[in-house]
């Protein structure tokens, strides 16, 4: 027989993604409709160690769809990787009576979310990363965010590289996947695009096209640059020795986390939010709710984690392609 739930927790986790809110907005509000009870947890696991735990109602979430970051706060906990960590914060939410719980983060904090399920506490994750790297799902909560800033970032400075005549390589985040390097580059017209699970480190490669570009008339040259190669410093160097262009390297960081999120990151984090509820309500535990071949949808968090995630190869091609 499913479990009865009547409070419902909800957390965030890891690095913050814009349209965390808009999710939180979602699981606080579906939730009052079915008649429960909700608590928000501040600062993510640490909170819940913490005792960081509030009543939330419908003007708790009010004026915040269109704000990013997350009003939750967050933050990561080694502690909640101990058995004592996660059996402190199991003991909290039986305190408050909290009986289901959506987490809102990226595969560390499903990983947190699997030891509050075996400890009893029913369990739905949300893909709220910028770095569309979890493997279950075609979209992650602040990917859509992230790629707009950055690709408007990259058209400024691609305005100042032409002008001058430059190479610029300019470094985007996505921890050890590509996803934000990969679609920038296709966006913003790159002549390289260095992505972790591509790259051969045949910088040469890159020198060669750069005086070929020259040779055809060629007046700039743009590099997007992944977080998981980073060195973009350095590479500019070696490069700017190596063809005489003057090359300057850019590294975008936190600024691609942060920003008002996309209709898309809205829309999706608050039809996945509400998704998470309705999953409580069934019984469901243990669950992650994804967006796969146009619908939402949910995977075992068990099986999600053990999944594996690659470039999509027809990208890849077309992003070459079109950089020649």
């Amino acid at each position: 027989m499913a479990k009865q739930i009547k409070t419902i927790g909800v957390l965030t986790s890891g690095g913050d993604a814009p349209g965390m809110n808009a999710a939180i907005r979602a699981v606080v509000r579906t939730g009052l409709a079915h008649g429960l009870k909700v608590k928000g947890i501040q600062k993510g696991y640490n909170g819940l160690i913490s005792d960081e735990v509030i009543d939330m109602d419908r003007t708790s979430v009010s004026d915040i769809i269109q704000r990013g970051g997350t009003i939750l706060y967050t933050a990561r906990c080694l502690e909640f990787m101990t058995e004592e960590g996660q059996k402190r914060g199991a003991e909290i939410c039986k305190k408050h009576g909290i009986d289901g719980m959506v987490v809102i983060g990226g595969d560390g904090s499903f990983r947190g979310a699997q030891a509050l399920s075996k400890a009893g506490i029913n369990v739905i994750g949300l893909p709220g990363t910028i770095d569309l790297d979890i493997a279950c799902t075609d979209y992650t909560i602040g990917f859509d965010t992230a790629v707009n800033t950055a690709m408007e970032a990259i058209d400024k400075i691609r305005d100042t590289s032409t002008s001058h005549e430059r190479c610029s390589i300019i470094e985007v985040m996505g921890r050890n996947a590509g996803y934000i390097a990969l679609w920038c580059g296709i966006a913003n017209g790159a002549e390289d695009i260095l992505l972790p699970e591509k790259y051969d480190n045949d910088e040469q490669a890159i020198i060669n096209h750069i005086i070929e570009g020259r040779k055809k008339g060629k007046k700039h040259h743009l590099i997007i640059n992944a977080e998981g190669i980073g060195h973009s410093a350095g590479m500019a160097r070696r490069i700017e020795a190596a063809t005489g262009v003057e090359t300057r390297a850019t590294i975008l960081g936190y600024m691609q986390r942060g920003g008002s999120p996309t209709v898309t990151d809205r829309v999706y984090a608050s039809l996945m939010g509400s998704y998470a509820v309705d999953l409580l309500m069934e019984g469901k535990n243990n669950r992650l709710v994804a967006r796969k071949d146009g619908k939402i949808t949910d995977f075992d968090i068990d099986e999600a984690l053990a999944m594996t995630k690659n470039i999509d190869e027809f990208e890849y091609q077309v992003s070459q392609i079109l950089s020649k």
